[in-house]
Formats: C-alpha cells, structure tokens, sequence
C-alpha cells in the first residue's frame, strides 16, 4: 500500500474517532452545560455546519482546491479548523458559541473533505480500489464505534470538559500525520520537477 495513503488513513481515523468521541453525546452537552441549549439548538448546529459546509465546499473545490498544486495545503488548512472546534467547545458558555464553532466546523469540512478525497483516488492503487476504499470505510467506522461508546463514558466520569481536550489532542495526533504527508508529497514533488 502506498505510504502516503496509509498516512491518509490513519489520519482520517484519528481525526473522525476523536470527533466520534462527542458526536452521539453531543445534543447531550448543548441540552445541560451551554445558556441558551435546547433540543432545537442541538439541531440548529448541525443545520449550522451542514450548510455553511454544503454552500462553501463546491465553489472552494472549483475555484480554489482543483487548481492547487499541493492539495495537502488545503487540506492542512481545513483540518486546522477543524481541529479547533473541540477548543471552541470547551470555552463555550452560550448556544451562539456553539453555533460560531459548527460555523467554522463547516468552513473546514468544506476545505479538507475535498482535498482528502482528492489525494486518496490520487494515491489509492487502482488494481486495489475496492480494498483500499474498505479498508479506510472499516478503519474509520471501527474507530468511530469505539469511540462512540468509549466518549460517553469519558463524559460520565470526567466530564465534558475534559472530553474536549481529548478530542482535541487525539485530532492533533492525526494533523501531525498530514503534516507529515505535506513533507514527503512536497519531496515527491519536487523530485517530479527535476
């Protein structure tokens, strides 16, 4: 398996895992801890990030990402913020927060779920496509069942707080392998020119 799409992988997993800590338990977090939450608010924010990703993400892949030479910047760029909601998160005292995080939650999406997808049909083998497609489709959906279970009972005996920061540093891990995969694309690259 190429190298620079394992590296894809891996950093999918750890970052969807990390986020698939608080996703189920999410509504459960705006509902008790943030002035202002409610069931309707819960649902606004995922309106939130859905819209602003749908209405931001094709325009950005045509006019912006499509062009780029390097699509692990914006890939890097958009995994930046999305990274940081978790953070946003944990300052959060008010539904409004919570919206301006799902806000920048959207921009970011719009930005690395392109570019991610973009590099994998770059990188995937194509005598091996149905494997490599499962093989990324089961990594993160065993990632993320894990983590389902396993942030719910972070969030009962810690806190959501505390939750938050582990989202956080756990995604951190995963942008360090993108970084990572910038650094050895950017050789091959380089190398391709001369």
């Amino acid at each position: 398996m190429n190298k620079k799409l394992l590296l894809l992988i891996l950093s999918d997993v750890l970052i969807l895992s990390s986020f698939g800590l608080i996703g189920p338990i999410f509504a459960i977090f705006i509902i008790d801890s943030i002035e202002g939450g409610s069931v309707v608010a819960a649902g606004l924010s995922t309106t939130i990030f859905l819209v602003v990703k749908s209405l931001v993400q094709m325009p950005l892949s045509k006019y912006f990402i499509d062009k780029e030479k390097h699509k692990t910047h914006s890939l890097l760029l958009g995994t930046l913020l999305i990274i940081s909601v978790p953070f946003i998160y944990f300052f959060a005292k008010n539904v409004n927060a919570i919206f301006a995080a799902q806000a920048v939650y959207g921009l970011g999406a719009a930005m690395a779920y392109p570019a991610w997808f973009s590099l994998f049909t770059a990188y995937i083998d194509k005598k091996h496509k149905g494997f490599e497609f499962s093989l990324w489709s089961t990594s993160v959906g065993i990632g993320a069942a894990i983590a389902a279970f396993l942030g719910a009972n972070i969030a009962a005996s810690i806190g959501f707080k505390s939750l938050f920061f582990i989202v956080g540093f756990i995604a951190l891990l995963g942008f360090a392998l993108l970084i990572m995969l910038d650094r050895i694309d950017g050789r091959s690259t380089n190398k391709a020119k001369k």
